[in-house]
């Protein structure tokens, strides 16, 4: 057979599965978001109608901050976790990672059964200062939530990470006089920045699109997520969710973009 041959003979159940499951559902669902009443127009009004624009503003600043601490507590985390062996171990570690098995609702109820009505923090809160404390249903409920299923992506990638560090490179640092925080910042830092970007971009786009958990905790905050799908179900109103959708989309999809850009090939393999 010849090369030619083989290559177009690879290439065609590629193209025809790009083409079912991705070019072909996007170019219908960009063509749904213009069948409405506002035609085109829906897409502007993700930007000018003031609910639609407060939804997206809350759902990116949600993802970002879950990022930002995923990545603080995932760091701290995996170094230790890579560099230090104890009894239990093996344990801990399947522990952290073990809601990579959970689906957003699980997720969602943990939540609440910590600091829902009938929660822990509530128990707790009504014993000791007469009042009880509820906020499973708001955007720190949420953000919880999201930091719950986000930190054991994160930390799986940077642990990896650690492991392919130099350690040589430490080594020469200390031996210049560096102190144990100039090697972290100097060293550590710059080395693992691919595997930083990867996985915060995979922990940010999991979490503007995720819609098991805010199904379940996102009764008093409106994100993307619930705001597509109420869109969708209670007001029947399929071009705008449609709209929506693809807003959402090319959201995730630059921010994927702009980390593969300075992340290399690591952002795919961090998914």
């Amino acid at each position: 057979m010849a090369k030619k041959t083989f290559i177009v003979l690879c290439f065609v159940p590629l193209a025809v599965l790009v083409a079912a499951f991705f070019v072909l559902p996007m170019a219908r669902l960009v063509v749904t978001g213009a069948s409405g009443e506002l035609g085109a127009k829906a897409y502007a009004a993700i930007l000018l109608d003031p609910r639609y624009r407060a939804t997206l503003i809350n759902t990116i600043l949600l993802a970002a901050a879950t990022t930002a601490a995923t990545l603080v507590i995932a760091t701290v985390s995996g170094l230790f976790l890579q560099r230090h062996r104890f009894p239990g171990h093996a344990l801990l570690v399947a522990i952290l990672t073990f809601p990579l098995a959970f689906p957003g609702v699980v997720v969602g109820f943990m939540i609440i059964l910590f600091a829902g009505r009938q929660g822990l923090v509530g128990d707790v809160t009504l014993r000791l200062f007469g009042d009880r404390q509820v906020f499973a249903y708001s955007i720190q409920g949420l953000f919880l939530g999201y930091l719950y299923f986000s930190i054991p992506r994160v930390l799986l990638t940077v642990m990896a990470a650690v492991e392919k560090l130099d350690p040589s490179l430490e080594e020469a640092a200390r031996a210049l006089g560096a102190s144990p925080w100039r090697v972290f910042i100097d060293v550590i830092l710059p080395a693992m920045a691919p595997a930083f970007i990867a996985s915060g971009a995979i922990a940010f786009a999991t979490a503007m699109g995720a819609f098991g958990t805010a199904f379940t905790l996102a009764t008093d905050i409106d994100v993307l997520p619930m705001l597509i799908y109420t869109e969708f179900t209670l007001s029947a109103n399929i071009a705008v969710a449609a709209a929506l959708s693809v807003g959402l989309g090319l959201v995730t999809w630059a921010i994927l973009a702009l980390a593969r850009s300075y992340g290399g090939t690591t952002v795919a393999a961090a998914g």
